[in-house]
């Protein structure tokens, strides 16, 4: 399928993913889109000079089904002649989650990029995966900056299939004949994901919007512009924590000002909610001339005479 190959080239180009003679590591499952993103790599491969790895996290949830989906990888490496790189793990069943998994994975992929001198990994996601995404972070509840759609190039990762969906890939498949696995969990409606890939989405196909897919993803498009406009402008506004000039920020600016802050401080903002961030905002628009304080998530926020202050709350 011709147009798929022409459309990864043209997301390689308008994204700069990567220069010549990059250093790839290619993110494998034996799923349809991974088998996909290997096939079009290993034929853009001498195009592009590129040295090609493949990973392949193996989490032995299904089985008999884990060990036949690692096995297909193996094989597929020699197929390609490629090296890879397996992870054989096992997982306690209370910590099963999305983002759990995804955190192990995306370790050890980090990992072997450090470890072995790589310049990017490359994940299969899809446009299919955006509009899911989309709607995961809809119902969980978040922000602008939490429903732009995912980026072709975030740091190391790189997302190169990204603008075709999951029905272009198959007839890819399809056309070049090549086999994939298939994760009867999938279909299964035991992840919110699946919920929403198997009965939300063809809900709304068949009542709403029959394009559905293609509406919110061009959506998405245009919600990612005005969120990096906003970002581009709180950065600008970050460096100051005076209370006058935050106090004269619109909320948009002023909120994510303060999520690059608390960011910077604390490295991250994992379990940092909107209800944090509105306390926060409470106190600087508060008339009190007392100090105030906040504690949130091992954090120390203080409104002290005309300066916010926020430190580590060790």
């Amino acid at each position: 399928m011709p147009n798929l190959i022409k459309k990864v080239q043209n997301a390689i180009f308008q994204n700069n993913l990567f220069n010549r003679e990059a250093k790839i590591i290619l993110a494998i499952s034996g799923g349809p889109d991974s088998v996909c993103l290997l096939d079009v790599f290993s034929r853009l491969q001498k195009k592009y000079s590129l040295e090609l790895i493949i990973a392949h996290v193996n989490y032995n949830l299904r089985g008999e089904d884990s060990i036949e989906d690692e096995k297909f990888v193996q094989d597929l490496a020699t197929k390609y002649n490629l090296e890879i790189f397996a992870q054989s793990i096992e997982i306690p069943k209370k910590k099963i989650s999305e983002n759990y998994l995804r955190n192990i994975r995306y370790d050890f992929f980090e990992k072997l990029r450090a470890d072995y001198n790589f310049d990017f990994i490359a994940t299969a996601h899809n446009a299919d995966d955006q509009v899911e995404t989309f709607l995961m972070r809809i119902i969980r509840g978040s922000g602008m900056s939490g429903l732009t759609a995912m980026k072709f190039k975030n740091e190391k990762i790189i997302r190169p299939l990204l603008s075709a969906s999951r029905k272009e890939i198959l007839e890819y498949l399809l056309e070049r004949n090549l086999t994939y696995r298939t994760d009867r969990t999938n279909s299964q409606n035991l992840y919110l994901r699946n919920k929403i890939r198997n009965k939300l989405i063809p809900s709304l196909e068949k009542d709403f919007n029959p394009k559905i897919k293609e509406t919110i993803f061009d959506s998405l498009i245009s919600i990612s512009q005005d969120s990096e406009y906003l970002e581009k402008t709180a950065l600008k506004n970050s460096k100051s924590l005076e209370i006058k000039k935050l106090e004269k920020l619109h909320p948009a600016i002023l909120r994510r000002v303060l999520r690059n802050n608390l960011k910077n401080t604390k490295g991250d903002l994992k379990n940092i909610s909107t209800n944090n961030i509105e306390e926060i905002i409470k106190i600087i628009k508060s008339t009190k001339n007392k100090t105030q304080n906040v504690i949130l998530k091992g954090l120390k926020i203080t409104k002290k005479n005309d300066k916010l202050e926020i430190s580590c709350n060790i």
